[in-house]
């Protein structure tokens, strides 16, 4: 039976047929690969993730963390998943050979890691961000802390968080005010609270190696006084032993929607909960330089943003195969002719309306799949192309796509799993099927990791702005580049091409409108509809990227005629709802700005 959490043979497409990532093994750092050793990690990817992580997927869900003033709890199976995940080798897919690293190319690393977010969100949420970590100090740390910290998380040992949020200031950095008081012996005393903190605290590992955003006394007020900090949760010799419990206590657990199978914290960092070395305040090791901790973090977040995308992309993918699934299975009714009562029901998928439902699910998940690993892809031409231009390109394209990847699949991989439960009906809102868990998980990525709103003046605010707007014109001239072979490839290929190239041209004359005064309280007032309409550009781009890899329509079979007909479809109703957002934003429309709170 066909998998219902993802779909190798898309994977096979985008990754073989479309990305050409085989190609990458004439590189230096992956010429010990091949397409085989490829398509093996997927086939141990996806293996792992349906006997490992699926089974507990709705155990986890109904029996969330539970903390009894002393310890957490979770179901078992979910340690035993993550240790399955570590014997695998996959958390270290993409890293260096020197720090135990497969060194496969990003894009194959990322396809892996979506099996399991397809399969349990939550239980893979622990090493998504034990990688993070683990990528930020290889980048940041110093050999101490990386043979310290680092190796014992890729060992699956250790697992790691980011704290930032504080419940006073939420997402607003600049007001935090945790603090570190730097000690005669080189270290530092921690104090302060963080919340929403993913995988707080739990028993899953030996440790937790927290990263922590704090200032330094004295330090510059704002974002540039805030430095980062290793604050693991127990302390570690020199010789890689554990000693005493850090001063850091779980204060209680966040009750969620969904995600429920992560540990969601309020920790107290130096509150006296323990005492190591005889006295309050959590051990702390200053990573890099002072003072630089949000620009640090932002290795970690941003990379942590493209797996938030990848995570919402799983969730929308997996509701879509099972709604497709259950369309096929389910007979109800007749066909809009057939008026005789004893003929036969058909199955749901015959009649139009739920054909819609599958085809814009599979509009947007085939998209935002697509976009996802487009990102990875540029990850390894940043890393390994043989050209610096190239690199740089790659860098600053990643740069300007971040805030679209985070976003467009958190609202519109969310809407698919909205749509899939409309497919099953009332089926769909009982616990009885995996739907509805699937919105209540996604329903978390349009807020974590930086909100639709916090997106939306990222791309509009800075990503489109920076460098004299090199990223924008960086991004619509990769695009006009597809759009060009769109165009020689004539047909349909060529009307959709001219149609992108006119989205296109919307996207350039509306941000130099919006940007015409240099206001950005008037520019950046309807930056959420900016987002959303530069995404349906870009996952229409995406389309006409993948259309332009398939093979003719003489020569394709079923699964080549379903993308282009998903092409179709996102060229014929998705794309125009662009239109009247652009109007809107080339208006520069005050109607936001100019409502009073008094009036609400």
């Amino acid at each position: 039976m066909p998998s219902t959490l993802l779909s190798r043979r898309d994977l096979d497409f985008l990754l073989h047929e479309w990305l050409r990532v085989s190609e990458l093994v004439e590189r230096p750092r992956y010429a010990e690969h091949s397409r085989e050793t490829f398509d093996d990690a997927l086939d141990l990817a996806e293996r792992v993730a349906t006997e490992q992580f699926a089974p507990h997927n709705r155990a986890a869900d109904l029996t969330e963390p539970s903390f009894d003033g002393q310890r957490v709890r979770l179901i078992p199976q979910v340690r035993a998943a993550l240790d399955s995940f570590a014997e695998t080798g996959l958390l270290t897919a993409g890293l260096d050979a020197s720090v135990g690293g497969l060194q496969l190319p990003h894009a194959v690393a990322a396809a892996c890691f979506t099996w399991f977010q397809a399969a349990n969100v939550a239980t893979s949420a622990y090493p998504f961000l034990t990688l993070g970590n683990a990528n930020l100090l290889l980048a940041h740390g110093s050999a101490e802390q990386v043979d310290t910290y680092v190796r014992p998380m890729l060992d699956g040992r250790f697992f790691g968080t980011m704290c930032l949020s504080e419940p006073h200031a939420g997402s607003s950095l600049a007001d935090i005010t945790t603090r570190a008081e730097p000690q005669a012996d080189g270290t530092y005393r921690v104090f302060g609270t963080k919340m929403w903190i993913s995988g707080g605290d739990h028993e899953l590992a030996e440790n937790i190696v927290h990263l922590v955003l704090a200032r330094i006394p004295g330090g510059p007020p704002g974002v540039k006084g805030i430095s980062l900090f290793i604050v693991p949760k127990v302390l570690v010799g020199a010789d890689g032993s554990l000693g005493d419990r850090n001063d850091v206590v779980l204060a209680g657990l966040n009750h969620k929607m969904g995600f429920r199978g992560t540990t969601n914290t309020l920790l107290n960092f130096g509150d006296g909960g323990h005492t190591p070395g005889g006295r309050a305040g959590a051990v702390g090791h200053l990573v890099g330089p002072p003072h630089q901790g949000l620009a640090q973090m932002f290795h970690m977040m941003n990379e942590a943003r493209i797996g938030v995308g990848a995570g919402a992309t799983a969730l929308g993918y997996t509701g879509y195969l099972k709604s497709l699934a259950y369309a096929r299975e389910r007979p109800q009714g007749r066909p809009v002719g057939a008026k005789d009562p004893a003929t036969s029901q058909v199955p749901i998928i015959d009649h139009p309306d739920v054909r819609r439902m599958l085809l814009a699910q599979k509009s947007y998940v085939e998209g935002a799949l697509a976009l996802v690993l487009y990102c990875a892809r540029l990850l390894d031409e940043q890393h390994t192309a043989p050209a610096e231009a190239d690199r740089e390109r790659a860098h600053l394209l990643l740069d300007v796509l971040t805030p679209i990847t985070k976003s467009w699949p958190s609202q519109w991989c969310l809407h698919a799993n909205d749509l899939a439960i409309q497919v099953l009906g009332g089926a769909g809102y009982t616990r009885d099927h995996d739907v509805e868990q699937h919105y209540r998980d996604n329903r978390l990525n349009p807020i974590h990791e930086g909100t639709h709103g916090i997106q939306a003046l990222d791309l509009l605010g800075r990503k489109m702005t920076m460098r004299g707007g090199a990223g924008l014109a960086e991004l619509t001239a990769t695009i006009g580049d597809t759009v060009e072979r769109g165009r020689k490839v004539g047909g349909e290929a060529a009307d959709l091409a001219d149609r992108l190239a006119a989205a296109v041209d919307r996207t350039t004359e509306v941000t130099r409108r919006l940007w015409a005064d240099g206001d950005p309280v008037s520019a950046l007032a309807n930056a959420t509809a900016y987002l959303e309409a530069v995404g349906h550009v870009v996952i229409a781009w995406m389309w006409l990227e993948q259309v332009l890899a398939l093979p003719p329509e003489e020569a394709g079979d079923a699964f080549h005629a379903g993308k282009r007909q998903a092409a179709r479809y996102f060229f014929r109703v998705e794309l125009p709802r662009t239109g009247p957002q652009f109007d809107l934003l080339d208006s520069r429309d005050r109607t936001t700005l100019d409502m009073r709170p008094d009036w609400f």
